[in-house]
């Protein structure tokens, strides 16, 4: 049996900040790599965990933009190392004030890209794994166990649904 070929996918970034000229940066700097903004949600209080405190400081917000260009899911690990370099161009005092967390979403799923290894995880390339967040199912998304707390909170839905109509319409008018 031949593989089939891959459907591309629609990237998006989950901005954690803390400083907001510095996410504002952030998006000029992903713009230039991934391409245009499509769709962007309202900043979330990121409250469920205080792991990020320390290096980024109070308060810490989350953001999602998604971008225009689709592609395939093999670049995840190129764009999670462009994430890093982008977070290490903007710390202040060795200490990051942006968290970039790029992913991709498909018909059925959102996927993570990781720099940590997890039993959950599977290695891809340069020391990056994809961990899969969310799956949609009958209208809805819905958490992995293993996914992010922050994730597992429906607040964040309704961007993912939207995006999600945007991706399906894409793949209308640009079929594989």
């Amino acid at each position: 049996m031949k593989p089939e070929i891959v459907k591309p996918v629609k990237y998006f970034v989950g901005a954690l900040f803390s400083c907001e000229p510095l996410l504002e940066e952030s998006v000029k700097l992903l713009t230039r790599r991934f391409g245009v903004i499509d769709q962007q949600s309202q900043p979330f209080a990121f409250d469920n965990t205080d792991y990020y405190n320390a290096e980024m400081g109070v308060p810490i917000f989350r953001k999602f933009f998604s971008f225009a260009d689709l592609k395939t899911p093999d670049y995840l690990a190129q764009a999670k190392l462009i994430t890093n370099q982008i977070e290490d161009s903007l710390t202040v005092d060795a200490r990051r004030k942006v968290n970039l967390d790029v992913g991709y979403m498909d018909y059925d799923k959102v996927v993570l890209a990781s720099a940590k290894y997890g039993i959950n995880k599977i290695y891809l390339s340069s020391g990056i794994y994809a961990d899969m967040a969310l799956h949609y199912e009958k209208g809805n998304f819905t958490p992995y166990p293993w996914a992010f707390a922050d994730f597992k909170h429906s607040q964040y839905y309704p961007f993912f649904l939207e995006m999600r109509i945007k991706y399906k319409r894409q793949l209308k008018i640009q079929p594989v």
